[in-house]
């Protein structure tokens, strides 16, 4: 067994996961494998779990087939499927052999493979058998008939259509051992539920049974191939011996699409392939019960492979079963177009094969060289002529739409009665799952309205006779007398199949295609990683995004339909939307759920550079600021503000007076990068905008400014309403309403502001707030010492115009200003107004000296620990360092509250101390079972490590948890490793 088999890819291992819960499952695992190995066919390894001894998990690839000492009733469990992947990753070493436990059940495999089939009882049964089921077959189709008359004489909208009375007739079917027909009607009440022309698919379904019944009536008078066929449609039982009987029919089949669907916990999953030599169709199905269990042999989509397909018997055979392979499944690149790809082909295979088989309700397609439209009449398939083909009513195949981006591709799907509906695509050699579910809608047919209007009032008050019909049906109804509600199913039977078969194409013109976006394609391990991180909502978003911005991706074309979906959350929508570049702009403009999106769009720089070659960049972008959108206005801006700051400015001023609706505030914003005192006229003229939106933005700019104007405003309106007494005493006198001047300078009343963080009828405290939060911090120089020294600080000269303001213009006395402040003795009334104004100015000025100063001192408020962590991020990096290392293992709430601002990743100081404090809370827990160190408790400082720890120190967080004796801790840290392995293996997927 020293031939080691080539790993598989990702694709097939997703391929064999049960469900997708047990797939996200697998991949929490990685970090946990030990002594794995790969030897011939076989892989194995321990993975521990929760308790001390680890599951003993195998694979034998040649199933495959699957061994694990887990509890799970999943096939295969998460363990193999972790296992798996991880063999896939390339993280599992090669072996000369399998090890002990794995060669014991590998060497039972194969002796009970060499072993003698044992001889099983002929399956086939009785004629005595066969006859007694075909007479309760017959008489419960005799039941049916009459049922069926009795509802088209009654009239559809007099007859009772309840759950009750479909089961009814439903379980006398079962009873009659006909259970096609059982679940044909046990299907009728939720459609009639679901969909508005009702009395249209009550008709069709009744004259379909009534046509099965006269068919099985006269069943030995018909074909061979027909009997089968409509055998299969009532419901006789086809043994799967029987079927491996029939002849095999040797090709290389190409996996096209793959479905699964569940119906009262009966999971079926269909494979559609299609004969590389003769384009001969085939469609496997599968059953499992309860859950989603299916044999690993099916290769995914995408793969061909060299095999024997036994076909059942039918008038048009389609369904096969798996016979013999004569080689592994390979990718394909290619799909040939033999057997008909064209819109007329595929037409004329469904009007052929429904002519043998008339209660066929779909049959397969390949279209190729098609265009995905929506027009008037709905989507619709185009080709290059024009001509076009209908999508099933209720169809959104927004990844067919995103795949195609308007230019030609290939797809397969199934015709039915109402549409086609879309299953994979092809393009760029490779197919790709639409991820629709089996069509719930249909759309009204207008040729079968008359008759639909006689069954609905019923044939005991009007007959069908005026009704017209095309001369080919006309001729075909028989012409006999008798029931009239038996004619009338008889000729809606005969008009359906003539409108299925005959359906002809339609035409419509062709949309503009999205362009081609230039820039690197997003690696498709990143791309899938991504894929997960969006599902998920991952922690690890941000860092993937700040990862991936230096290498400018795009996103895969079928990608962009979860990126558009995920961008409705603001804080992933910059990032997404500059993923999802040309072609998720060309997709928002046509889907009214992604349209508010595209405002949103940053600027196209490449398309600046194709369309303006010869010109400037500035003055081919110039455009983009006139015309353009108002994201790609936004971020046109922010560049030229990052790097021509004044140009920025005068650029806004001159259109600030056509600016208008949110935008305007947003651009205003842009001017907090690099702000400095040159801004100050362009904020000081929004002051008076009528927008209150813009007004906000232009007070919390000025703030940020102390030698501005606006802080000297404030400066005297708070030295006019404060008075510190020489015992340091705080007298506040606010006025009960404020003047003209103070509205325009922000202070305002409620209904003006955004919510504060603490809330309180009196108008006085919130008029006190923002009046401090909007004063320079030097201001309290003279109001607290009152000194020269102080008062000079606070009329200080200014930075020069054009230096953006800088906490390095403090002067030396300002933190025992800080320092005296905050042991003042404040008035009840007004003690959160004032701490917490001073916390926003020191914010908006971002002052390092009062930061220290109320990190170490301040009573925090209501929102202690935001606050907190906002005026940490203020201090030196040497001051948070050094505090974060102050902290102990009792103090891991305080930790976990202001790590945050110390960046990711976490220093290495703070990594280390963090391992080891949690070290220490992990030993106390195994000294001391029912200690308060409990796991649990810290669970939110260790998913906080896992996202922001050094990738580097997973080995050591290993080492840590194998030396870990609670059971609990231990797999924390295991998960921790694992996490911290994660992210390493995401950033370098980017690389």
């Amino acid at each position: 067994m020293t031939d080691r088999q080539a790993p598989w890819t990702e694709d097939q291992v997703r391929a064999l996961a049960p469900d997708a819960s047990s797939l996200a499952a697998a991949r929490k695992l990685a970090g946990r494998w030990r002594a794995t190995g790969a030897a011939g066919t076989a892989v194995w390894g321990l993975c521990q779990g929760s308790g001390s001894k680890p599951y003993q998990t195998i694979v034998d690839l040649a199933g495959p087939a699957y061994k694990c000492s887990c509890p799970s009733r999943k096939f295969p469990c998460k363990h193999a499927l972790s296992l798996l992947l991880t063999w896939s990753g390339g993280a599992v070493p090669a072996e000369d052999a399998p090890a002990d436990f794995a060669a014991e059940w590998l060497a039972g495999r194969a002796a009970k493979a060499a072993a003698p089939p044992k001889t099983k009882a002929a399956a086939t049964p009785s004629q005595a058998t066969v006859e007694q089921r075909r007479a309760r077959v017959s008489a419960g189709l005799t039941e049916l008939e009459v049922w069926l008359t009795d509802q088209i004489r009654t009239g559809l909208a007099q007859t009772d259509r309840s759950f009750a009375a479909y089961e009814a007739i439903a379980a006398r079917m079962v009873d009659a051992q006909a259970p096609g027909v059982a679940a044909t009607l046990r299907r009728l009440p939720a459609q009639v539920v679901t969909t508005e022309h009702w009395p249209e698919l009550l008709l069709r379904e009744y004259a379909r049974l009534h046509l099965l019944v006269l068919a099985h009536r006269t069943l030995d008078a018909l074909p061979e191939p027909l009997q089968a066929g409509i055998r299969t449609h009532v419901g006789y039982p086809t043994q799967a011996e029987s079927v491996l009987a029939e002849p095999a029919v040797r090709d290389r089949w190409l996996v096209l699409g793959m479905r699964v669907s569940e119906e009262e916990r009966l999971h079926t999953r269909r494979t559609w392939l299609r004969a590389r030599g003769s384009g001969r169709w085939a469609v496997l199905i599968e059953h499992s019960f309860g859950t989603p269990n299916f044999t690993g042999e099916v290769p995914v989509p995408g793969h061909e492979v060299d095999a024997d397909l036994h076909y059942y018997p039918g008038a048009a055979p389609l369904r096969v079963q798996w016979g013999t392979r004569h080689g592994a499944p390979e990718p394909f690149t290619t799909v040939p177009s033999t057997g008909g790809t064209t819109i007329d082909d595929a037409l004329d295979a469904y009007a052929g094969a429904l002519s043998n088989d008339p209660w066929l309700r779909a049959w397969p397609a390949l279209l190729a060289e098609v265009v995905p439209v929506l027009g008037e009449h709905g989507w619709q398939l185009v080709d290059a002529d024009g001509v076009a083909l209908p999508l099933s009513a209720g169809a959104r195949p927004w990844r067919l739409i995103a795949v195609s981006g308007g230019h030609p591709v290939t797809v397969t799907g199934e015709w039915r009665a109402d549409g086609f509906d879309p299953i994979s695509v092809f393009a760029a050699g490779e197919v790709t799952d639409l991820e629709t579910e089996f069509p719930t809608q249909s759309a009204a047919t207008p040729e079968l309205a008359d008759l639909v209007s006689v069954a609905l009032l019923g044939t005991a008050r009007r007959n069908a006779d005026s009704v017209e019909l095309a001369g080919a049906v006309a001729a075909a109804v028989p012409q006999r007398s008798g029931e009239p509600a038996v004619r009338l199913l008889d000729t809606a039977a005969l008009q359906d199949l003539y409108l299925r078969g005959g359906r002809l194409p339609g035409s419509a013109p062709k949309p503009d295609p999205a362009s081609d976006d230039p820039r690197r394609l997003l690696p498709r391990q990143a791309a899938d990683r991504l894929s997960r991180l969006l599902a998920d909502k991952s922690a690890f978003l941000p860092e993937w995004f700040a990862a991936a911005a230096p290498f400018d991706f795009r996103l895969p074309d079928v990608l962009c339909v979860q990126a558009l979906t995920a961008a409705s959350d603001s804080g992933l929508r910059a990032p997404l939307l500059r993923l999802a570049g040309r072609r998720g702009r060309w997709l928002a403009a046509r889907n009214p759920a992604w349209s508010g999106l595209l405002d949103s769009f940053p600027v196209d720089r490449s398309a600046t550079v194709e369309t303006n070659p010869g010109e400037s960049e500035s003055a081919g972008t110039q455009d983009i600021w006139l015309f353009g959108a108002p994201g790609e206005r936004k971020d046109w801006l922010a560049l030229l503000r990052r790097t021509d700051p004044a140009t920025a400015r005068e650029t806004l001023s001159s259109a600030w007076a056509k600016e208008s609706g949110p935008i305007k505030a947003e651009l205003l914003a842009l001017l907090g990068d690099g702000l400095n005192l040159d801004d100050e006229p362009l904020l000081e003229r929004a002051l008076d905008d009528r927008r209150g939106d813009v007004r906000r933005t232009a007070t919390g700019l000025l703030a940020r400014l102390p030698g501005s104007a606006f802080g000297q405003r404030m400066a005297a309106r708070v030295s006019s309403w404060v008075r510190v007494d020489a015992d340091g005493t705080v007298t506040v006198t606010v006025p009960a309403e404020v003047d003209a001047e103070s509205r325009r300078d922000g202070i305002t009343d409620s209904t003006d502001q955004p919510k504060m963080r603490w809330d309180t009828p009196d108008s006085t405290v919130k008029t006190l707030h923002q009046a401090i939060a909007a004063t320079p911090l030097t201001t309290w120089a003279s109001l607290v010492t009152g000194s020269d020294t102080a008062a000079a600080a606070s009329t200080r000269t200014p930075p020069s115009r054009g230096v953006p303001w800088s906490a390095e213009a403090v002067p030396g006395t300002e933190r025992d200003t800080a320092t005296a402040a905050l042991t003042m003795t404040l008035p009840p009334r007004y003690a959160k107004a004032i701490v917490d104004g001073w916390v926003d100015a020191t914010l908006a000025q971002r002052d390092t000296t009062w930061a220290r100063a109320l990190f170490a001192h301040a009573t925090p408020t209501e929102q202690a620990v935001l606050r907190r962590r906002e005026l940490f991020t203020l201090l030196d990096a040497t001051d948070r360092i050094e505090h974060v290392l102050d902290l102990d293992a009792h103090q891991l709430t305080e930790l976990h509250a202001i790590l945050p601002g110390l960046g990711h990743p976490w220093p290495r100081q703070v990594a280390d101390h963090v391992l080891r404090l949690l070290g220490e809370r992990a030993r106390t827990t195994a000294r001391q079972p029912h200690a308060t160190a409990g796991v649990y408790t810290d669970r939110a400082l260790l998913t906080a490590a896992g996202v922001h720890l050094p990738v580097d120190l997973a080995t050591r967080v290993t080492a840590i948890a194998d030396t870990t004796e609670d059971p609990a801790w231990q797999q924390a840290f295991h998960r921790l490793a694992h996490d911290l392995t994660d992210r390493a293996t995401m950033l370098e997927e980017l690389r």
